[in-house]
């Protein structure tokens, strides 16, 4: 257990985990459902800053359970239901369909991304 330390976020019924990896949207998203989570999707104040927290640790952008659906400039989570709860970098989302994938800068605000860039595992379970 003491190993863990650091390495789990409990936030309300959820726990944010992350393995310090960086990598593509699919490959972050494949790690996490092989352990039986799915990427870190905060739906509230005190799940981002959780997440923010391995962000600022590893010092690293990390990707978000979010997609653009198909309309553009609208993000979904991964079951496709629509987000309650936002936290856009100002101007943000700007890619115009070209950038599907949501990334956490570290000062935990949200940017539209491309999918294939190499960012931070986190999941959320």
């Amino acid at each position: 257990v003491l190993a863990l330390t650091g390495k789990i976020k409990e936030v309300g019924e959820k726990l944010f985990a992350s393995n310090g990896k960086e990598v593509t949207f699919a490959a972050a998203l494949e790690s996490c459902q092989k352990v039986k989570g799915t990427l870190a999707t905060p739906t509230n104040e005190a799940e981002n800053e959780a997440v923010l927290a391995f962000v600022k640790q590893y010092n690293r952008y990390a990707y978000l359970g979010f997609k653009e659906s198909e309309t553009v400039g609208t993000f979904k989570d991964l079951n496709s239901a629509p987000l309650n709860y936002t936290k856009w970098y100002q101007y943000q989302p700007n890619g115009k369909g070209a950038e599907k994938c949501v990334e956490m800068y570290t000062d935990g605000t949200w940017n539209d991304k491309i999918c294939n860039a190499h960012r931070l595992t986190i999941c959320e379970f």
